[in-house]
């Protein structure tokens, strides 16, 4: 029995037919076009990426930030 991925059921919904060329090993004819999908994918996903990442930086910054004032009151009212 053959694993379906679920790019496969995706490509299926979409078009039959792609779904059965593709099965068939025919190659697409629009080679430029899904390699501009695929360099348009990689950018978006590299830009979620960082955005993730400056998100927990400003987590961190904020606690950080936060432990500095509790640090600082607590010694203030200590002396």
């Amino acid at each position: 029995m053959r694993i379906i991925r679920a790019s496969e059921i995706g490509v299926y919904l979409y078009c039959r037919r792609s779904w059965w060329y593709q099965l068939q090993g025919v190659v697409s004819q629009n080679q430029s076009e899904l390699a501009a999908g695929s360099a348009f994918h990689r950018s978006h996903g590299g830009k979620v990426f960082l955005s993730q990442l400056l998100r927990l930086a400003g987590w961190l910054v904020l606690l950080a930030a936060v432990v500095l004032i509790a640090v600082g009151l607590t010694l203030q009212w200590l002396y």
